[in-house]
Order: C-alpha cells, then sequence, then structure tokens
C-alpha cells in the first residue's frame, strides 16, 4: 500500500497525481490567474480524487492565525544567514510567536516554492525569507499577493516588503576609510557573484572609489565566503605585488575571507597594517581577536531581527501595503588595528 494510502493527500500528491510542479498546485488554490483552465482542471480533479483538505494549502497561511511563522533560510553555517536567523527567533520569541524554520542547501524557484509549500501546510500565519540569493528574491515574485511575506538579508524582491542591512552603505565606508588614511587606491576580494549582497558591497566599492577620482583596480576574486578562498586570494595580492602592482589596501566582502587573506600576506613575509590594509565586512565575534584585530563593517543583526517581524506583524494585522516597505538597518564601521594611513600612523580603536 502506497504512503498516500495510509496518510492525508498532502500538495505534493496532489502535484504528482496531475502531472505539474508543486507550485502549480499552490497557485490553483490561491486562484492565481496564470494558469490554463485545462491545467487548472486537472489539479481539482486531483484535489478532489485524492481528498486533499484544501485547508491545508497556501490558502490557510491568510484565513487563520496559530501564532507560528514560517522560516525559509539559506546556508545556516554561514555567519550572515546564522546570524539573521538568530536575530528572527529572538524578536518572534519577544512577540509572542513560534518559529517553523526549513533550511535549505541550495536556493531555486524549486526549492524555495517547495519550502513554502512545506509550511503552509503547517498553516503558518506568514513566511519570512532570508534571500540573500537573487534566485530567491525572483521565486517571492510568484507567490500569491495574498500571502504574508517577508523577504530578509538580500535586499530586493519584487512587490514585496524588504528588511535588510545597508550594504552600500556599509561597503561605503570601508572604502573611504581606506581612501581618507591616503591610499592610491582599494582593491576588492568580493563575495559570490549571485549573492545580491556581495553585489552591493561590489558596487558600492566601485562608486566610492569613481566619486573619489582614484584609480579603479579590477576585483581580485570572486571567493565563496569561505577562509580558503580569502587565502586563495591573498596569495594572488602576494603575486601581483611581486610582479610590480601597487596593492596597499584591500576591502574584503567578509571577515573570514579577511582571515584567510591575512594568512597569506602573513606567510608571505608581509605585514599588516604596514605592507597592505584590510577591512573585512560582519564584524564576527572573532573579528577583534584577529592578529591584527580586523577593521570591519558591524551588521545589526538584533536590529534586522526585530524590524523583519515588525514588518511582518504589520501585515498579518492590518494586509499588505502599498508600495510595500522597505526598512534599511544602517551598518558601522568599526576601526581596528588592520588598517593604517600610508605614512605608518596606525589607525585603531582605543582597544586595538
Amino acid at each position: 500500500m502506497s504512503d498516500s494510502k495510509t496518510r492525508p493527500a498532502v500538495m505534493a500528491d496532489v502535484a504528482r497525481r496531475a502531472g505539474v510542479s508543486h507550485q502549480t498546485v499552490s497557485r490553483v488554490l490561491n486562484d492565481h490567474p496564470n494558469v490554463r483552465p485545462e491545467t487548472r482542471e486537472r489539479v481539482l480533479q486531483a484535489i478532489e480524487e485524492l481528498a486533499y483538505r484544501r485547508n491545508s494549502s497556501a490558502r490557510a497561511l491568510v484565513t487563520r492565525r496559530t501564532n507560528t511563522l514560517g522560516v525559509v533560510a539559506f546556508d545556516t553555517t554561514l555567519y550572515g544567514p546564522a546570524s539573521t536567523l538568530f536575530g528572527i527567533e529572538q524578536a518572534a520569541r519577544e512577540a509572542g510567536y513560534f518559529i517553523s524554520i526549513v533550511s535549505l542547501k541550495t536556493i531555486t524557484a524549486k526549492s524555495v516554492s517547495e519550502a513554502l509549500d512545506y509550511l503552509a501546510e503547517q498553516s503558518v500565519d506568514g513566511v519570512i525569507v532570508i534571500a540573500p540569493q537573487r534566485t530567491a528574491a525572483e521565486a517571492l515574485a510568484a507567490l500569491p499577493a495574498a500571502v504574508p511575506v517577508v523577504a530578509v538579508e538580500g535586499g530586493r524582491a519584487p512587490d514585496r516588503p524588504v528588511v535588510c542591512v545597508d550594504q552600500r552603505a556599509g561597503a561605503t565606508a570601508a572604502t573611504q576609510h581606506l581612501l581618507d588614511l591616503g591610499h592610491r587606491t582599494v582593491w576588492h576580494i568580493a563575495g559570490p557573484m549571485d549573492w545580491l549582497e556581495a553585489e552591493a558591497r561590489r558596487d558600492a566599492w566601485r562608486d566610492t572609489l569613481a566619486a573619489a577620482g582614484a584609480p579603479q583596480p579590477d576585483v581580485l576574486s570572486h571567493g565563496d565566503w569561505s577562509p580558503l578562498s580569502g587565502y586563495e586570494a591573498g596569495r594572488r595580492i602576494v603575486e601581483r605585488r611581486a610582479a610590480g602592482e601597487d596593492i596597499t589596501a584591500v576591502f574584503v566582502a567578509n571577515d573570514q575571507m579577511a582571515l584567510g587573506a591575512l594568512r597569506a600576506l602573513r606567510e608571505a613575509g608581509l605585514d599588516v597594517p604596514r605592507d597592505v590594509s584590510i577591512v573585512g565586512f560582519d564584524d564576527i565575534p572573532e573579528a577583534e581577536f584577529f592578529s591584527p584585530p580586523l577593521t570591519t563593517v558591524r551588521q545589526d543583526f538584533a536590529a534586522l531581527g526585530r524590524n523583519s517581524i515588525g514588518v511582518m506583524l504589520d501585515q498579518i494585522e492590518d494586509g499588505a501595503s502599498h508600495p510595500p516597505p522597505r526598512v534599511v538597518v544602517p551598518a558601522s564601521l568599526i576601526v581596528r588595528s588592520s588598517t593604517t594611513a600610508v605614512d605608518g600612523d596606525a589607525s585603531t580603536d582605543p582597544s586595538g
């Protein structure tokens, strides 16, 4: 006997019976207009044959309260997504809500859609999607407008409320700090090309150099946020300096990659900050214990969580607003010992 005969039918069973995707079933259940009549009829027939309970579909997101919010997260082994998730959990608890989490290894339109369907089966009151990648933001566009959804961290989601850290301002502050110390230009170790945050940090770096009339070098490397990728980029710095490139200041898109770059430079006998000044991004708890302590950009993940829950509860209580809100949490530059003026006068905080 098949599993579908021994338990209540779920959306996946309907999708298999009708020969369509989870997303198509969700659209039919929510009366989405972009479904062909014959497809709609096939899905409705499968619903009837399987005795599928329509009140366990995404419609439940807007018809009853459970005091539970769904969260779709990606790669919570990374500091940014993990800290964002923690901030959301803490803020939800303070607001009297439980959290149901779906953590994805990869973000595609299909995986996000399936995660949302899973949460809909639990009748959550709304869904917060930690959407740092372009594909996650695009997947939100397919959801019915009535579903309470907040996109967090990436900074971009079509027609959806967004809560994010001001990545551009943080990257601008990091780059300008190095220029103000007298460096002729600033080089960049970037994050992955498909991450919206990496894109915002890279674009702000370029724009800051352009506004200052400074030379605009190419990106040293597009890393994967890991110390290893930062180490490999650091080796490129060593090689290019040996070939005559005047690399004295580097803005690294996150602290973990900055850690790898610091090791590569140290192994080559280069001193940070005397030979090369380094600025990171995130202000991970270990950053002040790097050798040397790392100048970096701090993200306020607690504020990110509070604002995310606040925007979600506004939707639940009052419905969607037009245009949807976009809440930007400020970032702040934390100056430590890894940066110095070109004349060698170290620029540090009192504890650095």
